[in-house]
């Protein structure tokens, strides 16, 4: 599992864990010496401001080979249980094989925005002409996503964190599906005056494209808890989320 990070951070001591540096090609300094780097081999490394993890993600995709891979976030795990130590909690490589022999991917239990569908959940907080470009690439392209991708769009819940583990040929499918769409969305979108936080675009839409392709592709997982290893300031995450909705629906 490569672990995405873009700065010297702790990291499990299991060996199914690969730590990978994100953006490389755009900083180096303090790179810890034995992690991987995102510019190594083939790679989108410079693509890292736009992208975020999913430059870990390709650079996995492309120069990792192993019968079951995926992408972890130097602070965000799968978790083998709910409640004890933090560090303690992150699932094991053996737990994670053992979890695969029920399905052959592994998910985070999904997000549920309570009040909100995954569409208007983005507009609020991003750009709107993301999601209609996309659905317009995913029309284009790969009309028989649409279905699930309007249905995913309408939902309340959803899979995100772009963290998953997968069989290697799902993994390997769903890589050169998703960069596809991204790269032609990328070709398609004016983000030049965009916030520096909005011109991760690709990494956020990214999330809401993880549940149409498993649903169209009628994939079997099982889902499992996150730890995250920093405090998520949910008062606060919680309060820009309901200024973001209300004051846009005024």
């Amino acid at each position: 599992m490569a672990v995405a990070a873009h700065k010297p951070y702790w990291m499990p001591d299991d060996p199914v864990f690969r730590p990978c540096w994100a953006g490389a090609a755009l900083h180096a300094d303090g790179i810890p010496e034995n992690w991987a780097r995102d510019n190594e081999g083939e790679g989108i490394s410079q693509k890292n401001r736009n992208y975020c993890e999913l430059t870990v993600l390709w650079w996995a995709w492309k120069n990792l080979r192993a019968d079951y891979l995926g992408l972890a976030h130097y602070r965000r795990y799968f978790a083998s249980a709910q409640t004890g130590e933090k560090k303690s909690r992150i699932a094991s490589g053996d737990y994670l094989m053992g979890q695969l022999d029920k399905a052959p991917v592994i998910l985070p239990k999904k997000r549920n925005y309570l009040i909100e569908t995954n569409y208007s959940q983005y507009v609020h907080a991003h750009h709107e002409e993301d999601l209609a470009q996309t659905r317009a690439i995913l029309e284009e392209r790969y009309p028989s996503y649409l279905a699930a991708y309007d249905a995913s769009m309408g939902r309340m819940t959803g899979h995100r964190f772009n963290m998953f583990v997968m069989r290697a040929d799902l993994f390997g499918s769903y890589c050169e599906w998703l960069f596809d769409v991204l790269g032609e969305l990328e070709r398609r979108l004016d983000i030049s005056g965009y916030s520096d936080y909005d011109k991760r675009v690709y990494g956020f839409v990214s999330e809401r494209l993880l549940d149409p392709w498993i649903e169209t592709n009628h994939i079997d997982y099982v889902e499992l808890p996150v730890v995250n290893l920093e405090d998520q300031h949910w008062v606060k995450k919680g309060t820009s989320f309901l200024k973001r909705k209300f004051t846009a629906e005024k």
